[in-house]
């Protein structure tokens, strides 16, 4: 078999195809670039517009969107992520610690606005066509609304960054999510000075990036 070798910035290189590979290879998880400036509402409107034109397990739309511009909300949010990346530094060895302490690991601030993107699995009613043997498949395509918002921003030359180090049970409290929809990303958006040529993780020697070779198998995960 011959092993594909594109790798990130792989791509035809001319029209409209080539404008969206550019994208998907210039697309980076924005922490420290963000000028303090939310996107302008017009602007707004596409990236969201974008994210709710996402594919969805039969066409359940199970996502929702909430936009967190309230200071005081946000700096409550960024307490408990600090609180949990403590948390989280204190279980690493010395060696690991010691480059974590160098990756910053969220703009809730610098970005201006929050975007909480949550999944609700009982949208759709309790038949919805493709969910039978896959219960997940309603919180893959919310996954697949957030990659769509993440390209349509980084598209119109905004930065976005996945905050991760939060407990879910807190951020339902703090923005009043009911108790069956699920917070699944606070996404910090907002415009920014640059993007980084390589992903933060990769210049700070967290991790290297995997070959795309490594992960393709032929017919069989042993093929």
């Amino acid at each position: 078999m011959t092993t594909p070798t594109a790798g990130p910035t792989a791509g035809p290189t001319a029209g409209p195809t080539a404008d969206l590979y550019d994208v998907i290879a210039r697309r980076r998880d924005v922490r420290a670039e963000f000028t303090g400036r939310p996107p302008a509402d017009e602007v707004l409107g596409r990236v969201l517009g974008a994210a709710h034109a996402a594919p969805s397990v039969g066409h359940s739309q199970p996502w929702d969107f909430v936009l967190v511009r309230d200071r005081a909300t946000r700096e409550r949010f960024r307490d408990h992520v600090h609180t949990e990346r403590a948390t989280y530094a204190a279980s690493l060895p010395p060696e690991r610690r010691a480059t974590f302490d160098r990756i910053k690991v969220e703009g809730v601030l610098e970005s201006g606005l929050g975007v909480v993107v949550t999944h609700s699995q009982g949208r759709g009613g309790p038949q919805v066509l493709g969910r039978h043997a896959i219960a997940d498949a309603g919180l893959y395509s919310t996954c697949l609304a957030i990659q769509n918002l993440w390209l349509a921003a980084t598209a119109e030359g905004l930065g976005l960054g996945w905050v991760s180090f939060y407990r879910e049970e807190f951020l339902r409290e703090l923005l009043g999510i009911p108790d069956d929809v699920r917070p699944v990303a606070w996404l910090c958006l907002g415009e920014v000075s640059r993007l980084q040529t390589v992903p933060d993780l990769e210049r700070h020697g967290w991790r290297t990036r995997r070959p795309l070779a490594d992960a393709i198998h032929a017919d069989t995960w042993r093929g």
